[in-house]
């Protein structure tokens, strides 16, 4: 189950499958959508799915509910997503601080950009009673919430965010698309687009989860060898939307989020684990009991050769 299988930031599932690297590797792999992680990792929970691909940040969370959840392949240290501000606001809502008052619209209650709204505003000295949470989706949900004034701004990804800003209707305030942008947004890396896996699921199929893991290390570095064009002409032609410079656009804007190498850098999962204890309902105050060498491995992208 992939968390939006359209979104720049889990190109590398649908990118491997266009590639033959499932195909490669021996596997018969069924991609799937949901519109975000947050309802893409219940059907994990439910045994629907063996695998997802989403943020990282859900490992932990479900952790402290009780459910061992693992990271294999880390597609991303950052997070790959974009602060927009409306047009008609960019001058008004220049930083965090300014999120007062301001209606912001996250993917859905509990997702991630939901997690990291609420880290922005207390760097902009708010709290998230300061502002009006608005799920707003992405696509065309998320850029109808722009056009109608239901958000002021909000955190989206590629496409969206190109469709955007060139359309004019939206500016970007802050960029986690990459490893500077998000230093200078969140003060460090934000490990974000991931494969994980139930952690028994793991240990009972060590051969498949390596073959996985090989598939997508392999599209990761053909992501480092390749210009966005090249990227997005592999791509469903439908992926596009009828504008194929501009989703070519979009694939630029955010490749350099991905990492070549899938492993997870620890002190970026530390990162992640500072700033879910403050702000997820289900691990703050949580935080000493949360194992987060369970939450990821690098046994299997250690030992593809470079």
């Amino acid at each position: 189950m992939v968390g939006g299988i359209d979104k720049v930031i889990y190109l590398p599932a649908k990118l491997t499958e266009q590639l033959g690297g499932f195909q490669a590797e021996g596997l018969n792999v069924q991609l799937l959508t949901e519109p975000s992680g947050a309802t893409a990792e219940n059907v994990l929970i439910s045994g629907d799915v063996q695998g997802v691909v989403g943020f990282y940040d859900h490992t932990i969370d479900l952790q402290t509910k009780g459910k061992c959840i693992t990271s294999v392949v880390q597609f991303a240290d950052v997070p790959g997503e974009v602060e927009m501000v409306a047009a008609a606001k960019a001058a008004t809502i220049k930083s965090p601080a300014d999120f007062k008052g301001r209606k912001m619209g996250v993917t859905s209650p509990g997702s991630s950009t939901d997690f990291l709204t609420r880290y922005l505003a207390t760097k902009g000295g708010l709290t998230s009673a300061d502002y009006t949470t608005v799920k707003a989706g992405a696509g065309t949900t998320f850029i109808a919430a722009i056009d109608n004034g239901g958000i002021d701004a909000g955190m989206t990804t590629d496409p969206t965010a190109a469709k955007l800003v060139s359309s004019g209707k939206a500016k970007v305030l802050l960029d986690m698309r990459t490893e500077d942008g998000t230093k200078q947004a969140l003060g460090g890396l934000y490990p974000a687009s991931s494969l994980y896996l139930d952690c028994a699921w793991v240990q009972s199929h060590p051969a498949q989860v390596q073959k996985l893991a090989n598939a997508f290390v392999k599209t990761l570095r053909w992501i480092k060898g390749h210009s966005a064009e090249e990227i997005a002409a592999r791509m469903p032609a439908e992926y596009a939307a009828g504008n194929p410079q501009l989703y070519a656009q979009a694939v630029h804007d955010s490749m350099g989020m991905f990492n070549g190498d899938g492993l997870m850098k620890a002190d970026g999962a530390k990162n992640v684990l500072d700033v879910l204890s403050q702000f997820s309902p289900n691990v703050k105050g949580k935080k000493d009991q949360v194992d987060l060498s369970r939450t990821y491995t690098t046994q299997f992208t250690a030992k593809i050769a470079g």
